[in-house]
């Protein structure tokens, strides 16, 4: 239903609450014009990047873990104290700016796999995620592939907390 108004824009109810839209001739129009994506900003923080990268490289088959070897101790002393949870940016460095982003990641390898193929591979994903999820164009994934997990040995060091 349209409400006619005496010299004034015609004005219909489904839009009463948005004084910026007004009808002419049966025809909605918003001031301010232009596209609406283009009306603000969006910033990405780091730690977004970080954690899609770490949980795009963590979903590649061969790959064991991110991190060194002291960030993943630390990393198991702190998901052992209550209250901590484990950290998916583990090994994950990123630098974003306004329209690229930049990552380094740190992995340790299954053994018996290519470390190319796993490095490919991980370089693919992680790009695929991050571009897909934040629209950042990724310029380069640098990775340091600092230790292979042997089939013998334990999965994480025993830390006691005393």
């Amino acid at each position: 239903m349209t409400d006619m108004t005496e010299g004034g824009p015609a004005r219909t109810p489904e839009i009463e609450n948005f004084p910026e839209t007004t009808v002419h001739k049966g025809q909605a129009t918003r001031r301010g014009g232009g596209d609406p994506s283009t009306r603000g900003r969006t910033t990405i923080a780091d730690g977004v990047v970080e954690k899609i990268a770490g949980l795009a490289a963590r979903d590649v088959l061969g790959v064991h873990a991110l991190g060194s070897g002291l960030s993943r101790t630390f990393g198991a002393v702190r998901d052992r104290v209550p209250g901590g949870s484990k950290s998916v940016t583990r090994g994950v460095k990123v630098e974003v700016g306004e329209v690229q982003t930049a990552l380094d990641l740190e992995i340790v390898v299954d053994y018996g796999v290519s470390i190319s193929d796993v490095a490919r591979a991980v370089r693919e994903n992680v790009i695929a995620a991050v571009e897909r999820m934040t629209g950042l164009e990724v310029v380069e994934v640098n990775i340091a592939v600092s230790d292979v997990k042997l089939p013998e040995e334990e999965e994480e060091p025993e830390t006691r907390l005393q």
